[in-house]
């Protein structure tokens, strides 16, 4: 039996993948007919302008009958994008072993990182008979790439984090701006802090963390009587809005700070020297504060924030740079969770396997970042642990939940 399939040529990645876990002796040999007509096929040859080890290619024998999973990603983009593209369609391959699925094909198609390739790439996914598109990235290729797939049937789970782009048969599995906000104020809450300022950078993300702030405190009987805002390129704004939220004394028992790595190394100096710190009004933050030596932010040391465990990333990571030489960007993880969702689904008659009412299940799943589940309106939900900043390294203070039943009392 052959563990999963890839849509040939196979990557050099997937060669050393199969060959590195010694799968059954039918998967190897697999790999090496594969591995053969790889190398004798003609680069390019046929798909609408296919580029060698992406495009349009034979399947592998015996996968008519198969379960298709197309995956849509800017291989040949410019500047650093091929590289992230690269990473999460390696990420999508070893979710493919991990979970054993002979049935499931994936069938990589390149986007080119335009609009225009996003669209063509789904026109040739679904004649290819896909039953699902993972992908694309990009919210412009994702809008384009949403008709042809709603015209086909063939729902679509994309990497961009752009909301706008979400629903109607296409689904987000990014982490989308604001929808961790209420786990944190409601933990806040849980803790007693009912009296918020808000230190918020002038910027779209500034803005949507701080509307969703306000619509959680609303709901959880909290106030906010302070808010400043601040650009992270006048150094002289950042102090006054700092020392605007110092001045606030005890009127506030925590400081919303939706800030991230591009702000906080420039905001964490002013924070210090004006005094204020975690061990006197209780800092509070979002995911933006999950980024690898956020301690170095001294003055963010006792805060808090959303993020999935640590521990579930950390394994895949260790995975994915046994197997492949190199540890992957933060976002690869999306493209294994895609492809589990995917095998795990595709044990359900065709037509079913993949309905909004399987996509959508109130109990939704398991990933590399934990919980989740994708809404009907097609942006995800996710159950989020809370971490403390420490200077050996954020360490969980509040376990995410084991089911969205636990997790009800800060969603929405």
């Amino acid at each position: 039996m052959v563990a999963g399939k890839v849509d040939l040529p196979w990557s050099k990645g997937v060669m050393r993948l199969a060959l590195n876990r010694r799968r059954h002796l039918g998967a190897l040999a697999a790999l090496a007919a594969c591995a053969l007509v790889a190398s004798c096929g003609t680069p390019g040859g046929g798909g609408g302008g296919s580029i060698p080890g992406f495009g349009s290619t034979p399947s592998l024998p015996g996968s008519e009958g198969a379960v298709k999973v197309a995956v849509l990603l800017p291989i040949t983009s410019s500047g650093s994008t091929p590289a992230v593209a690269k990473a999460l369609k390696q990420a999508a391959e070893l979710a493919l072993f991990d979970f054993d699925n002979p049935n499931v094909v994936l069938v990589p198609k390149d986007t080119r990182g335009s609009a225009e390739g996003a669209r063509m790439a789904a026109e040739r996914a679904a004649q290819e008979g896909a039953e699902l598109i993972i992908g694309p990235l990009f919210a412009q290729e994702v809008s384009a790439a949403a008709p042809v797939a709603r015209r086909s049937g063939i729902p679509m789970i994309a990497f961009s984090s752009d909301e706008k782009v979400a629903g109607n048969g296409v689904y987000l599995l990014s982490f989308v701006a604001g929808r961790d906000v209420p786990r944190i104020v409601s933990f806040a809450m849980s803790r007693g802090k009912r009296n918020f300022a808000v230190l918020v950078p002038q910027s779209p993300y500034g803005r949507i963390a701080e509307e969703a702030f306000a619509r959680a405190v609303g709901s959880g009987g909290g106030q906010a009587p302070v808010r400043a805002t601040f650009s992270p390129n006048d150094s002289g704004a950042m102090a006054s809005a700092v020392q605007q939220v110092a001045n606030a004394g005890s009127r506030v028992d925590a400081l919303f700070l939706p800030a991230g790595r591009e702000e906080l190394p420039a905001l964490g100096p002013v924070l210090a020297s004006s005094g204020l710190t975690s061990a006197k009004v209780q800092f509070i933050g979002t995911g933006q504060w999950d980024f690898p030596n956020v301690a170095s932010e001294r003055a963010l040391i006792g805060g808090w924030y959303p993020a999935p465990d640590p521990k579930g990333w950390s394994k895949f990571v260790d995975s994915y740079a046994k197997t492949y030489g190199a540890a992957p960007p933060r976002i690869a993880s999306l493209a294994y969770d895609a492809v589990s969702l995917a095998v795990s689904l595709s044990q359900y008659p065709r037509g079913e396997r993949y309905s909004m009412a399987q996509l959508t299940r109130s109990s939704g799943f398991a990933g590399v970042d934990g919980l989740f589940r994708l809404l009907p309106d097609g942006t995800a939900e996710r159950g989020l642990a809370i971490l403390e900043v420490r200077e050996g390294g954020p360490r969980v203070i509040d376990p995410a939940p084991s089911s969205f039943s636990t997790a009800s009392s800060y969603w929405r």
